[in-house]
C-alpha cells in the first residue's frame, strides 16, 4: 500500500507519521509570560545538533487557528525549559495536555509543582529528572500550519541520582508510541 501525502488530510498525515516514527520522547515545554506558567507536553521534538546544542520542536495551532500558548510565549520571551517525562509524572503530563485558555496555567490548574532554578528561564517541573534550559534560535517557515522552532540549549538540570562520575545518565523517560506510552529502554 502506498499513501500519497498530497491526497491526505493533515489529520491523516499526522496519524500516519506519529504512529510510524516511534518511540518519540515526551517532554513538557515550560514557558512563562506575564507571570503565567505554561507547561505543555510535546512528542514532536528531537535533538538537532550538539554543536551548537539545539533541539527542534514542531508547534501547531489551537482549534481556532491562533498560535498555541507555547509558541506565543517563546516568541514573546525567547525562552523555554524542556522537562522530560517519566513514569512518576505521566499522569501530570496527561492532565496538562488539556487545552486551557491562554491566561490559565496548567501547573496551577493541575497542581503540578515547579521550581525556579535559573532566574532567566522558566521553572522546571520538580518531578523531572532532567531538563534543558533553552533560548529561541530560529523559527522555520515550511509553508504549513505547524511551526518548527529551533531552541538552543544553554544549560541542563540533571538530578544527582541519575548521573554518575563519568557523566553517564540513567533515565526512565517515557516515549510516545502511536496513541500509547512506553518506557524508553536503555541499550
Amino acid at each position: 500500500m502506498i499513501k500519497r501525502y498530497e491526497e491526505l488530510s493533515p489529520t491523516q498525515i499526522y496519524k500516519l507519521m506519529s504512529q510510524t516514527v516511534i518511540p518519540r520522547p515526551i517532554a513538557w515545554i515550560v514557558t512563562e509570560d506575564a507571570g503565567i506558567i505554561n507547561a505543555a507536553p510535546f512528542s514532536y521534538f528531537i535533538p538537532l545538533s550538539s554543536n551548537p546544542p539545539t533541539v527542534i520542536v514542531s508547534i501547531g495551532h489551537k482549534e481556532d487557528g491562533s498560535p498555541k500558548d507555547t509558541l506565543e510565549n517563546i516568541r514573546n520571551t525567547k525562552k523555554a525549559t524542556i522537562c522530560f517525562v517519566d513514569e512518576a509524572n505521566l499522569e501530570d503530563m496527561k492532565n496538562s495536555a488539556e487545552s486551557l485558555p491562554h491566561n490559565q496555567s496548567e501547573v496551577e490548574t493541575f497542581d503540578i509543582e515547579t521550581a525556579k532554578l535559573l532566574t532567566d528561564y522558566p521553572p522546571i517541573i520538580t518531578s523531572t529528572k532532567t531538563a534543558f534550559f533553552c533560548e529561541f534560535f530560529k523559527e522555520l517557515d515550511i509553508g504549513g500550519k505547524t511551526i518548527p522552532v529551533i531552541l538552543k540549549i544553554n544549560a541542563q538540570y540533571i538530578d544527582d541520582a541519575v548521573i554518575d562520575e563519568k557523566e553517564n545518565i540513567k533515565l526512565d523517560n517515557i516515549g510516545r508510541v502511536g496513541k500509547s506510552f512506553a518506557k524508553m529502554v536503555e541499550l
